[in-house]
């Protein structure tokens, strides 16, 4: 049997750089960013493609920049909604699959209770229409794919709402967080080691009878973004890093009060049985997750 071939993008993103250390025992791994290929250049990503002529090709790269993308609306479209369906094209041609991430952004989070895979999507952001685009035009391509939708994602590597909270601690006595709004916090390795578990599954059991598709994936529990300041404060505290602020003077405010110029979704809980029953996997409390990265970060000292 030969060895797979594994195509990864971004590898210097939060998800990228943990599915680097995860997929690397898995095959002959080629991992490229921004400078080997521009992901808002179509024909460059057939280039790569094609060259490389990957058995798998593994996507987090995404424009992510949520506000930004409100104005920059034709770099994210590019990133976010057409190389999906590119690489889906691609892999098509070489009898190759694709593993695609998305977001809770798809969704208008105006529904009560956690979103299901087959609740409609309704994104009320650039960014998050962009990245529904995406899934579709992977969907359509004729490739055989994997997309995991997963929210609130946080990493040792990269900018995340962890290391933001971990710097303005250090800074201010007292801060004011939205707490109306709820999701799971879900770490990069977390996301990694899924994946690649998956992935290896697929070569143990080959094509036959395979659940590919559309799978929710985010760590247990939920929490909102006041509660999790308070829970990385408490934690760093814990560990022994000296922080000007402590967690009870982090106050609760409304969405309504922090202007942003995209809409987020007030309820980005995602229902994740689908996932665990099909892959008999389980996804671990977000605390857990949060805890190693909290770890991590503060080991490298870099926030």
């Amino acid at each position: 049997m030969s060895m797979m071939k594994i195509l990864l993008t971004g590898k210097n993103g939060q998800v990228g750089f943990e599915l680097q250390r995860a997929l690397a025992p898995l095959g002959e791994l080629l991992a490229v960013d921004q400078p080997e290929c521009d992901m808002a250049d179509a024909q460059a990503i057939r280039r790569l493609v094609r060259s490389f002529q990957p058995d798998i090709i593994v996507n987090p790269a995404a424009y992510t920049a949520v506000d930004k993308a409100e104005a920059e609306t034709e770099l994210a479209h590019a990133v976010n909604a057409v190389a999906p369906g590119v690489f889906g094209e691609e892999a098509a041609k070489l009898g190759a699959w694709v593993v695609q991430y998305s977001t809770d952004y798809v969704f208008d989070g105006i529904k009560a209770g956690a979103y299901t895979e087959d609740d409609a999507t309704h994104p009320q952001s650039v960014y998050g229409r962009t990245k529904r685009d995406g899934e579709i035009a992977l969907q359509q391509s004729g490739a055989r794919h994997l997309i995991f939708r997963t929210s609130w994602v946080v990493g040792a590597h990269g900018k995340n709402f962890a290391k933001t909270i971990l710097r303005l601690a250090e800074e201010r006595d007292h801060l004011t967080v939205v707490a109306d709004q709820y999701g799971a916090p879900t770490s990069a390795a977390l996301l990694a080691d899924v994946t690649a578990q998956v992935v290896h599954q697929k070569q143990r059991e080959g094509e036959d009878g395979f659940p590919f598709g559309l799978y929710h994936l985010v760590a247990g529990g939920e929490t909102n973004w006041c509660d999790y300041a308070r829970f990385i404060v408490s934690e760093a505290l814990a560990i022994g890093k000296p922080l000007k602020l402590l967690p009870d003077a982090i106050r609760p405010i409304p969405a309504s009060e922090y202007p942003a110029v995209a809409k987020r979704p007030a309820n980005s809980r995602l229902d994740t049985d689908k996932f665990r029953k099909t892959f008999n996997l389980e996804l671990p409390d977000w605390t857990i997750g949060v805890r190693h990265v909290l770890q991590q970060i503060l080991a490298d000292g870099k926030w």
